[in-house]
């Protein structure tokens, strides 16, 4: 059993705090700290190339989908391989961009080369991804 302070019929125990510790200072009315950092957010807004971002999730969701059958296994199984499609963007040629990627499935038992043909088809136009530029007003 546990014990059971005792409470006088009509009275209950006090809420007073037993510690002599100063209570911390109320803050003025007003808009809480929380409200005014919500505001202070809302005046930073960020726009993106929505239109690149949707691209390049396409892409991305293509190229796990073919690295899957390249290596004959489910993405969680996969071996890791690389493929940075800014680097690729960022390099001087075709040949480079090949180059780059046949390195990355080095290990991949199964022919690369129309993987590779049909990711440099896709990327081809497309541009690296800039960071976030400030929405101008």
């Amino acid at each position: 059993t546990f014990p059971v302070p005792s409470v006088v019929e009509g009275q209950f125990p006090s809420p007073i705090r037993e510690s002599s510790a100063p209570l911390p200072p109320r803050p003025a009315p007003g808009p809480s700290q929380q409200q005014q950092r919500r505001h202070q957010q809302g005046k930073v807004t960020v726009k993106y190339d929505r239109k690149e971002l949707r691209k390049r999730l396409v892409l991305e969701e293509w190229i796990v989908e073919q690295l899957g059958q390249l290596y004959g296994c489910e993405e969680e199984e996969m071996p890791d391989v690389e493929i940075d499609i800014d680097d690729l963007l960022d390099a001087d040629s075709e040949e480079e961009r090949a180059l780059k990627l046949q390195e990355a499935l080095v290990d991949c038992y199964k022919p690369t080369e129309e993987f590779i043909t049909e990711l440099l088809s896709r990327i081809r136009g497309m541009r690296k991804l800039s960071p976030p530029q400030k929405k101008s007003i």
